[in-house]
């Protein structure tokens, strides 16, 4: 594929490939092993006469193992066979399952109305079987009363222990207190 016939111009230039396997006239060896439809083999062809047989079945010939010699081939309809591939990778897709990780903020000096309204958001996302991730912030002194924030944290766990399990016990990252809160049924 050399552009200007200088083959200088065009190194390290590659070549476009195609996705997928290739199909009928993009089959680029002289003969294959052809397999057809109802999955019989019909044996070694030049590839003329495995392209006629296709043509004559009114179907493709797609290459399904383009590594051995001779490459095996496949009288199948391609598209109806791309059309059940991509139903296939969305039915993957549906049953996949996401866990969201929701996150609460605190301070030391958090207070207990607040946490009461944290406890609710809490509430409300273990249900919906999210996890929560809960911090508390340190700032500037605060960071030599980290006995403040378990505190915090223990007064917000109080309300909420019969509903959630700490996936760890909390730990400091930086100036965060973190602990993840997972739902009772998860943990078990």
């Amino acid at each position: 594929m050399r552009q200007n016939g200088n083959p200088q111009q065009n190194r390290g230039q590659q070549v476009p490939t195609q996705d997928g396997p290739r199909v009928n006239d993009r089959i680029r060896v002289p003969e294959v092993r052809v397999i057809s439809d109802s999955g019989e083999q019909l044996g070694v062809l030049p590839i003329r006469e495995a392209l006629a047989k296709a043509e004559e079945y009114g179907l493709d010939l797609v290459e399904v193992s383009p590594d051995a010699k001779p490459p095996v081939c496949r009288l199948i309809d391609y598209g109806k066979f791309k059309y059940q591939q991509s139903k296939k990778a969305h039915e993957a897709k549906k049953k996949q399952v996401v866990i969201e990780v929701k996150e609460i903020n605190l301070t030391p000096n958090t207070d207990k109305h607040d946490i009461e309204t944290k406890q609710n958001h809490i509430k409300r996302w273990i249900a919906e079987k999210a996890r929560v991730r809960v911090g508390v912030k340190f700032r500037g002194r605060e960071m030599s009363h980290l006995d403040l924030g378990h505190k915090v944290l223990s007064e917000l766990m109080a309300g909420i222990s019969d509903i959630v399990v700490t996936e760890a016990p909390p730990k400091l990252e930086g100036k965060r207190l973190m602990v993840t809160l997972l739902p009772k049924a998860e943990k078990l």
